[in-house]
């Protein structure tokens, strides 16, 4: 059974129990109302008969209606639960079938001055980082993100992620439970721990010390005492002169209590759901001791997450008394309330402020691993790539992920080459040098890669492929393509341990043919003397004769037939130059006043040696 029909039959199964479940909750609503309505009747008619008998139904009653309201309650947990475990599902299955309509929104865009991000389409609405990112937090997206645009691979690196990757893959279940736990919080969208970190880390102006806590604890007894004395008669008011010192000196300390509490609320989902995550993973025993070693910093004995997070979750759970002004106000009155809180939550957040970094690292680096790990588990066609400290590339049966129907083409490339791709228009070029690119920043990322294999040394990968120009830095589409063009060389001639690997697609196609063809292959001379391998793709059929003075170039193509006039692609590469060109037939296919002369209708299945 393939992985999705099994996803599709767990969707359908918490779909299903949801739906019993909410039956079951309309049921219990109406039977809280018949009983509190029932209750009330009941124990008018037992007061009636007899006092006794009136107390024991309303205890009766508070039992009663406590256990229905318990028992709603539960019930309206687990329909929260299967409702996001279903929601779980159903993204899971969109990333299997490329449905980017159910996927969470991408909020992360690329620097076009980044080597190969935009080209590859790294990130953005239909990208690979969208396609893997299962994250819970921005921290862990943005490590995500950090990973696929690295631009100096590490072989170190690579080899870990790859191990813990793989023993991740099969852990289902754990991931599921994890990011349940995220998302039972109710807050929508990623959850931003930066913001936690970087409250612990303010100062609240002068901090109230414990000297100061017991002066005010101290005088709040006198005036306890005082007013005590006053009532039995045995002295005067003198508790109102000790009260009102008491409320100046509680009041100068509220000038830095009110913005500690108020962040302290903001932050209070923050911390809900940061202490449901770390609080799973500091339970959770992993098997291997490659996975115990992420999960230690969790799991230490004195430092354990969810001890320090459920200290500081009920003082800011004290603290929340000001959003009923009469309770607040008479607590305040009886004793230092909001002073004793505020020394408690600074003093937590001090202990907080030296843990938390370390936390948000590892757990970072975890919802990053576990993002790869879902995406291996999802196709377990793809493979692991084996990358090494070598300067060649070779692929069997690549494929894009973004591309549902991906065909695979077998590849290599030594260091030192460069390959010219010609083929007409549609026929697969742009799209074979994404998916290149595309799957080495995986495999430099620790990720499966679509392919039966690949063999990949250490590169830094630099492309020229989707150029754009800028009205309003006024910049032609032809001189963004040269300034592009200018950096790529520019990275080549780079004296680095790790060769370029470059992607070219249509060089210079903003000028005229004549020039564009002379500008082509003087750039492609000078890419042969760099430090680095890659490909070209090109409607010059004029540059595959560099080739016979070359041996460093290589020539392929992409092709396609016309059948009952309309053209067929099979996006396979082949050796040599391309045969054909399309142009003109798909200007007449598409009815523009296009006259095909007798060799234009019959180039298309044009033998590549009758070309040649």
């Amino acid at each position: 059974m393939n992985h999705d029909t099994i996803l599709q039959r767990q969707l359908d199964r918490y779909q299903r129990r949801s739906v019993q479940l909410q039956h079951w909750s309309n049921r219990y609503s109406q039977w809280r109302i018949l009983t509190f309505i029932g209750g009330l009747i009941g124990i008018i008619i037992a007061f009636n008969l007899a006092e006794i008998v009136g107390y024991g139904a309303i205890l009766a009653w508070i039992l009663g209606f406590g256990l229905l309201i318990y028992r709603h309650r539960k019930i309206k947990n687990m329909i929260t639960r299967f409702k996001i475990a279903a929601q779980i599902k159903r993204e899971t299955l969109a990333r299997l079938r490329l449905d980017w309509t159910q996927l969470p929104p991408s909020t992360l865009t690329a620097n076009t001055d980044h080597p190969f991000a935009a080209d590859l389409d790294l990130l953005g609405d239909y990208s690979v980082h969208r396609l893997l990112d299962t994250t819970f937090s921005q921290g862990g997206s943005a490590r995500l993100r950090d990973w696929l645009l690295t631009v100096h691979p590490d072989l170190t690196v690579i080899q870990e992620r790859q191990g813990v990757v793989q023993e991740l893959t099969p852990l289902r279940s754990f991931r599921d439970r994890l990011a349940l736990q995220a998302r039972q919080t109710g807050i929508k969208g990623k959850w931003d721990g930066e913001r936690l970190r970087h409250w612990l880390a303010q100062d609240h102006g002068t901090p109230i010390t414990r000297a100061i806590l017991l002066r005010l604890g101290g005088l709040a007894l006198v005036n306890a005492i005082l007013f005590g004395l006053y009532q039995l008669g045995i002295i005067g008011p003198i508790w109102i002169i000790t009260l009102i010192v008491y409320i100046f000196a509680t009041g100068a300390q509220f000038r830095n209590l009110l913005d500690l509490f108020g962040e302290a609320l903001t932050l209070e989902n923050e911390l809900e759901r940061l202490s449901a995550v770390l609080g799973y993973l500091e339970t959770y025993q992993p098997r291997s001791a490659r996975l115990a070693a992420w999960f230690k910093a969790f799991q230490i004995a004195d430092q354990r997450p969810s001890k320090s997070l459920r200290r500081i979750q009920r003082v800011v759970a004290a603290t929340s008394i000001q959003r009923n002004p009469i309770l607040w106000f008479t607590l305040n009155i009886l004793m230092p309330w909001d002073v004793f809180f505020g020394y408690q939550l600074a003093q937590n957040k001090q202990a907080l402020a030296k843990q938390l970094p370390e936390w948000l690292k590892v757990l970072y680096e975890l919802e990053a691993l576990l993002s790869l790990a879902t995406f291996a588990d999802l196709h377990p066609s793809y493979t692991f790539p084996h990358v090494d400290n070598g300067r060649t590339f070779s692929a069997t049966a690549i494929g894009h992920p973004l591309i549902p129907a991906r065909v695979k083409n077998d590849f290599t490339i030594q260091p030192g080459e460069v390959v010219i791709i010609t083929g007409s228009n549609m026929s697969g070029k742009s799209s074979f040098l994404r998916t290149l690119g595309v799957n080495l920043i995986l495999a430099y990322a620790g990720s499966v890669v679509c392919a039966e294999s690949l063999h990949t040394g250490l590169f830094r990968v630099f492309t020229c492929i989707k150029v754009s120009d800028s009205v309003v830095d006024g910049i032609s589409y032809f001189y963004a393509e040269v300034r592009r063009l200018k950096a790529l060389l520019n990275a080549l001639q780079v004296t680095d341990a790790l060769p370029l690997f470059f992607l070219i697609d249509e060089i210079f196609r903003g000028t005229n043919n004549r020039e564009r063809l002379i500008g082509s292959r003087a750039y492609i001379e000078a890419l042969l003397n760099g430090n680095g391998c890659g490909l070209i793709s090109t409607h010059d059929l004029e540059l595959i004769h560099l080739e016979e003075s070359f041996s460093t170039i290589r020539n392929y193509h992409f092709r396609e037939q016309i059948r009952d006039n309309r053209m067929q692609f099979d996006y396979q590469l082949r050796r040599g130059g391309s045969p054909t060109t399309n142009a003109l037939r798909i200007m007449a296919i598409e009815g523009l006043p296009i006259s095909l002369a007798p060799e234009a209708r019959t180039s298309d299945n044009q033998p590549e040696e009758r070309r040649q």
